[in-house]
């Protein structure tokens, strides 16, 4: 499970940027097609948390839907998968413009 170890990153993340400061709480964003389980992240980060300056950190995790843009004509729409076609003319080749994200987005110290 790379969850594990996205959240032992997280955490470092956290304790770098708090400074020694005591962390209460942690927001993440997880974009729908980053690959990351968001539950997995949720369950990993209690145990990663023990005996850090995040102990007892509230965890909110805020789910960003994937988007694209069609390069043909310009549409921009939800994107499930990587592969979806384009609703509007249905060309190939979508790019992504969201849900990829995979970010520590606010950080609460004391």
């Amino acid at each position: 499970m790379h969850e594990m170890s996205i959240t032992q990153s997280v955490v470092e993340i956290c304790e770098k940027n708090a400074e020694g400061r005591r962390v209460l709480a942690v927001t993440l964003e997880i974009g729908e097609l980053s690959g990351v389980v968001a539950e997995a992240v949720e369950f990993c980060f209690e145990a990663c948390i023990r005996d850090t300056l995040l102990e007892d950190a509230r965890l909110t995790i805020e789910r960003v839907p994937g988007r694209g843009e069609c390069p043909a004509c310009r549409a921009s729409f939800p994107l499930k998968t990587y592969f979806d076609p384009c609703p509007s003319c249905g060309a190939y080749g979508v790019r992504v413009t969201a849900g990829e994200e995979l970010r520590v987005k606010e950080l609460e110290v004391e």
